[in-house]
C-alpha cells in the first residue's frame, strides 16, 4: 500500500468554467467573421476556387459519334496451332497433366490450359519456361 503523506490536506473551492471553442477553420469562412475582419482593416485573403459551385463534369467528355467513329482496336495475337500442338505432344509425351506442368513452371493450372486450347496471348518468359520443362523449342512458332 502507497503511504500517504501526513500534512495538510486542501480543497480548492474555485469555480471551474469549460466551454467549447468554435472550429478554427469554420469560424474563419463564417462572413460575419469576414466582415468584421474586413471593416476593422485585417488582412483577408480570398482564394477563387477553379469551377467552384459551378455544376460541370470533371475531365474530358467524348461525344458517341466520336467513340462509334473511332477505328476498333486490333485483337489480340493469340498462341498458334503449331504451338499449343507441340505444347501438348511434349506434355503428354512426358507422361504429365496440365497441373504438373503448370506446377513446375510455377504458373497457374489456368495459364496452361490457354496455351493449350490457343487462347493465351503469348508471353516469351512462360514460353521459355515451358520449352524448359519440355524440352521442345516453342518461341519460334508463336503467332498466327
Amino acid at each position: 500500500m502507497p503511504i500517504r503523506n501526513p500534512g495538510v490536506i486542501s480543497q480548492d473551492w474555485e469555480p471551474v468554467v469549460l466551454q467549447k471553442k468554435p472550429n478554427k477553420a469554420s469560424a474563419l469562412r463564417d462572413p460575419k467573421a469576414v466582415n468584421q475582419a474586413m471593416r476593422s482593416g485585417a488582412p483577408v485573403q480570398t482564394i477563387k476556387k477553379f469551377d467552384g459551385g459551378s455544376n460541370k463534369k470533371a475531365g474530358p467528355v467524348v461525344s458517341v459519334k466520336k467513340l462509334e467513329e473511332a477505328a476498333e482496336p486490333a485483337a489480340l495475337e493469340r498462341v498458334s496451332t503449331e504451338v499449343r500442338q507441340a505444347t501438348q505432344k511434349a506434355r503428354l509425351e512426358k507422361k504429365m497433366s496440365q497441373a504438373e506442368l503448370a506446377k513446375r513452371i510455377n504458373e497457374r493450372p489456368q495459364v496452361v490450359q490457354e496455351y493449350e486450347n490457343g487462347k493465351a496471348v503469348p508471353n516469351q518468359a512462360v514460353l521459355a519456361k515451358m520449352e524448359r520443362v519440355l524440352g521442345v523449342k516453342l518461341r519460334g512458332k508463336v503467332g498466327k
